[in-house]
């Protein structure tokens, strides 16, 4: 009996060994990221993994290419990495290839690191929005923040938390070998096959021995909705399909039946939506933007000799300067996106809101409405019923005197088709 329970500790210990874990595993997921790093990114990566362990692959590779992007997204992809059961690797390739600031992050926080020849990593200095410098406190802030990060994420992967630091402080940046000297990466492949190769029999820390003999290559593709994201998920993209939506809405309210813009406007702010759910986004933004609206929408009410249209365009900007706010400046609109999307939206609310405007307080053309006021020629004389000639046709009408024919009136009401006139002066048409 002792034997026989001493035999069951022993297979369930030989099950439960971390060097055994992945000794089963017959499927390599791949996924190639040749792109900035956005929402729509870390999306993808998010799903690449969760499809990895769902498939029970033996280990998830990224074949990675980026020059950085959006330091939250790295954030989210980093965290993914890290708590994923799946082993990740991170091979930057092809040849020429890079990882670049957010890339340098995403690659430290890898089970294993690898990099092709003719590759290079680092530059991982952060910028803010189209690019340019941080200045000020800020500056220190977000560097001294991304440096505590990246050296905690380089401690636990054992790589050089020193160069790491440089390569954000400093935007010092390596080739392959280089890398590999410095213990920034783990190993240097020629392509995914050499890469699975030298993967094999690897024991990694708490996940135990790669078991890749044999195994299949499964190549993991973007979903619509991935691609869409990747996409729309810039926020100066986003900022110009929500301003697109609320134009095309605005017109259709105020000239309904137009149909096209309606429609226009209605894809445009969902795609909008979705992209704003992934975007660190400030709803006072959101909401000074819903007031500039609403005021665009009173000046075709109320005369307010452009009040209303000057407290909205100021509305307008405020809410688009302060739309996406966070610790990363490139979260921010670009102000070569900004000032041309407020001043053409502006100008098309104010626009359109004239326009109404003047067709409401316009006197009518057409209709009873466009007689009033009118002068006509008396054809037959009203005793007090006859005929009067006015905007080229002959209509009944009556006077509160009689009038001779030839007799200038002017149309003072309209009833029942019948005009109701006056005299317009004391002569008379010869």
């Amino acid at each position: 009996m002792k034997n026989k329970f001493f035999l069951m500790a022993m297979v369930l210990f030989a099950l439960s060994s971390p060097n055994l874990v992945l000794a089963e595993q017959t499927e390599v997921d791949i996924m190639q990221i040749a792109d900035a790093i956005s929402p729509g990114t870390a999306e993808f990566i998010k799903s690449g993994i969760k499809s990895a362990e769902k498939n029970g692959a033996a280990c998830l590779i990224i074949e990675l290419d980026t020059p950085g992007g959006l330091a939250e997204s790295m954030r989210i992809i980093v965290q993914n990495i890290l708590a994923s059961s799946v082993p990740v690797v991170v091979y930057v390739s092809p040849s020429g290839a890079r990882a670049a600031s957010a890339g340098v992050m995403i690659t430290m926080a890898a089970d294993v690191a690898a990099m092709a020849p003719g590759t290079n990593i680092g530059a991982a200095h952060p910028v803010g929005a189209g690019g340019k410098d941080i200045d000020g406190k800020m500056s220190e802030k977000i560097i001294n923040d991304m440096v505590a990060q990246a050296k905690s994420v380089a401690e636990k992967r054992g790589r050089n938390a020193k160069w790491v630091e440089d390569a954000i402080r400093e935007s010092v940046s390596v080739t392959e070998t280089e890398a590999l000297k410095e213990n920034v990466i783990d190993l240097i492949a020629k392509n995914t096959d050499d890469l699975i190769r030298q993967l094999n029999g690897r024991e990694l820390k708490d996940k135990g021995v790669l078991k890749l003999d044999n195994v299949k290559k499964v190549y993991l593709e973007e979903t619509l909705r991935t691609k869409i994201l990747k996409t729309i998920s810039n926020p100066n993209i986003a900022y110009i399909l929500m301003m697109i939506g609320l134009a095309g809405l605005y017109f259709e309210l105020s000239h309904p039946g137009a149909i096209f813009p309606g429609v226009i406007g209605g894809i445009s702010l969902i795609l909008a939506f979705f992209a704003l759910q992934t975007l660190p986004v400030n709803y006072a933004g959101i909401l000074l933007i819903v007031l500039a609206i609403i005021f665009f929408i009173m000046e075709m009410k109320i005369a307010s000799y452009g009040l209303l249209s000057v407290a909205g365009i100021v509305s307008l900007l405020l809410g688009s300067l302060m739309l996406f706010e966070g610790s990363t400046p490139g979260m921010k609109l670009s102000l070569q996106v900004l000032l041309p999307t407020i001043i053409l939206i502006s100008g098309f609310f104010v626009a359109v809101a004239g326009l109404v405007f003047r067709a409401q307080i316009s006197k009518p053309s057409t209709g009873s409405g466009g007689l009033l006021g009118e002068i006509g020629i008396v054809r037959k004389a009203l005793t007090p019923e006859g005929k009067v000639f006015i905007h080229g046709e002959l209509w009944n009408a009556r006077a509160r005197q009689s009038l001779e024919e030839k007799t200038k009136v002017r149309v003072v009401k309209v009833v029942n088709l019948t005009l109701e006139v006056e005299p317009a002066d004391e002569s008379s048409i010869t």
